[in-house]
């Protein structure tokens, strides 16, 4: 065991650490984004245009001295595709975001790693093992724990994070099948700039002005944010296998939880706990099997 905890940095740890802090960023952009809908009334379809479109103004200054690198891409087609995606996931998450709790979209949005585990096995060809089927179905089940499905909360708005988790799934899959040729700048650059059309083009009919006021800081910080956090996701995955990085993922609910409680005053449920308990339980496991395997491996 002590040999286990001192062996050095390998890609299940470094994976599962960008996943947990990609998970943090995503949580604080989560908040700001229902200051901006609930709180000050933006439409989401203009919520989610001027933030990606404040994310690529951040980020393009930060690939200044390697622009022409990042550009450079033999799958602009996969980019689309992506972008397709990732673009029909923001409006529903954000759409999402606009009409239930924080806690609720969240617990939802944790059904993607089915869609992740499951695509990672048939299209990519990674091994899933049993270990990593009992995390997620253990993460899952934590959420639906503090969902509660069978309960009368449900409204048709919950089915904007379900659609987003689905979309987000098929967009991390199609990412990390992209890493075999693509950069983490590549990936990141271009989910940004095609984001920005398809994004315009769904706001058009809502409109673009936003008051220069405290909201449109919330918007610019939300987009500054996702940024990084974009950045940090695509990392994660260029180190190390979609299945397995899944139940980090999980890690950022009681995070969001925390949040929205502090912000807005959300109060979950108290079955929260013991879901959360369950998803943060997994993910600690899986973490444990992998660097016990990588030991397994690194030792004659």
């Amino acid at each position: 065991m002590t040999r286990l905890l001192q062996l050095p940095a390998a890609p299940a740890l470094s994976g599962a650490m960008l996943m947990v802090g990609a998970g943090i960023v995503f949580a604080a952009v989560n908040i700001l984004v229902q200051l901006a809908t609930m709180t000050y009334g933006i439409g989401a379809p203009r919520v989610a245009f001027w933030q990606y479109l404040v994310a690529l103004v951040f980020y393009l200054p930060w690939l200044r001295s390697k622009l022409a690198e990042s550009f450079r891409t033999s799958q602009l087609w996969l980019h689309g595709l992506r972008v397709v995606f990732a673009a029909a996931g923001v409006q529903l998450w954000v759409m999402g975001l606009a009409t239930v709790p924080i806690w609720q979209a969240i617990a939802l949005v944790m059904l993607s790693p089915f869609f992740v585990t499951v695509g990672a096995g048939l299209a990519l060809r990674e091994t899933v093992t049993p270990q990593r089927w009992l995390a997620v179905i253990a993460g899952f089940a934590g959420g639906a724990v503090i969902l509660a499905p069978w309960s009368d909360a449900f409204t048709p708005a919950v089915f904007y994070p379900i659609g987003a988790a689905a979309l987000w799934a098929f967009s991390s899959l199609t990412a990390k099948h992209m890493t075999r040729t693509e950069t983490p700048e590549t990936l990141t650059v271009y989910l940004l700039l095609l984001l920005t059309p398809v994004n315009a083009a769904v706001a058009a009919a809502d409109g673009f002005a936003v008051p220069l006021d405290a909201v449109a800081l919330v918007i610019a910080a939300a987009g500054a944010l996702t940024a990084a956090a974009q950045y940090l996701l695509v990392k994660a995955y260029s180190v190390a296998d979609a299945a397995y990085l899944q139940p980090f993922d999980h890690v950022k609910l009681p995070l969001n939880v925390l949040l929205g409680l502090a912000v807005f005053g959300f109060v979950p449920p108290g079955s929260m706990w013991l879901g959360s308990l369950l998803i943060v339980g997994a993910s600690f496991f899986l973490l444990y099997d992998e660097r016990r395997a990588e030991l397994r491996g690194a030792v004659p």
